[in-house]
């Protein structure tokens, strides 16, 4: 099998709530990079890439001019094995670690497909039948996050992301978390997200303001230094994402002791093949993961649940579907919630094709 063709979209994703963090982080339209490796089988291999603006070193840009860059080793390449033509890659251009994370995606997809086999299955196997998500709420009024925390509660979900930080007010981020506490009781997982955009100070205040409280920490501070000084200061469990992006950066968190959950994001470890590889780290150290991807719809959802799908249950706190936030959807037979989990798809590869309506003209076309 040789890859003859790259064709990219640029898809415009709308959240369906505006999503307010700290540091003036905002995720409202975002553009998302749809990416359809054509081979000489007649296979065809997805990926997606959506960067979040002013999140990570990521721009979404910037994706297809790292695709026209890689072009000369791509075109001819056999996909199959995607981790050594990866590892090809990534000599060529060094970093753009994002970009690269749709291909690797596509390269799986196409990969499980020549086996005749759903992905999860090259992943590690099928270990859970289904797996718990998190609903994520955006940063606004305390007892407005509470409504839409007591909402997803009752379709179901039960664990609570509550983003914090967005005016810069510490007692309301403190009664955000003790709102949403209250309105879906005892039980449920509940986590303050700061996105990288407290102080230690700051954050400090709102964790002992609710240190009586069953609540975690995630990602205060830019730095793994700082989050393990929150954690220390506060006493409460702590997860890392933005810190935590390849295992040398896993291994410094769990050796801080500030890593009591991590996020494993596709585009921000460079894809698939990279995530495989902390993911079985995590499970080594006996960190839980959240796995999941910084944005996206479809394509992009459907492989971050092929990975929790074959991850042992005892590593996974939760996965996310990120096609459930934005609009439009571009796969109409999807994977939905239900009751709080979510199954992969079925079928050989992601087992999802885009409507080519709702991608709209290509982008750019390689050959």
């Amino acid at each position: 099998m040789k890859i003859t063709r790259i064709t990219a979209w640029e898809v415009p994703l709308t959240s369906h709530e505006t999503y307010y963090m700290a540091a003036g982080k905002t995720c409202d339209t975002t553009l998302s990079v749809i990416l359809r490796l054509d081979t000489d089988t007649g296979l065809s291999g997805w990926g997606e890439v959506c960067p979040i603006p002013h999140y990570l070193p990521a721009y979404a840009k910037g994706v297809i001019p790292a695709l026209e860059e890689l072009t000369p080793v791509l075109i001819g390449a056999d996909p199959v094995g995607p981790e050594a033509l990866m590892e090809r890659l990534n000599r060529y251009l060094i970093g753009h670690d994002y970009a690269k994370s749709a291909i690797d995606t596509a390269l799986w997809d196409l990969t499980a497909q020549a086996a005749d086999l759903p992905l999860y299955a090259l992943l590690g196997g099928r270990a859970v039948p289904d797996m718990p998500l998190y609903h994520s709420i955006t940063c606004v009024a305390p007892e407005e996050m509470a409504r839409m925390a007591r909402d997803a509660f009752d379709q179901g979900m039960r664990q609570f992301q509550v983003k914090l930080g967005a005016d810069n007010n510490w007692q309301a981020d403190a009664e955000r978390l003790t709102r949403v506490r209250e309105a879906v009781g005892d039980g449920p997982l509940v986590y303050g997200d700061w996105n990288c955009g407290s102080d230690a100070l700051t954050a400090t205040r709102v964790g002992r303001a609710v240190a009586h409280l069953d609540v975690m920490l995630e990602q205060p501070c830019p730095t793994i230094d700082e989050c393990a000084h929150v954690h220390a200061a506060t006493g409460l469990p702590m997860k890392l994402d933005e810190s935590a992006h390849d295992v040398a950066s896993i291994l410094a968190g769990h050796q801080a002791g500030c890593m009591d959950a991590v996020a494993l994001k596709l585009s921000k470890m460079g894809g698939l093949s990279a995530m495989r590889r902390t993911r079985d780290l995590c499970l080594s150290l006996g960190t839980q993961m959240c796995i999941e991807d910084t944005w996206g719809s479809d394509v992009t959802t459907a492989a971050l649940l092929h990975l929790a799908a074959a991850t042992p249950e005892r590593g996974i706190m939760n996965t996310c579907d990120l096609s459930h936030y934005v609009g439009p959807r571009l796969v109409a037979k999807a994977p939905e919630r239900r009751n709080g989990r979510i199954a992969p798809p079925e079928g050989p590869g992601l087992g999802v094709t885009p409507d080519p309506d709702a991608l709209g003209q290509p982008r750019a076309i390689l050959d």
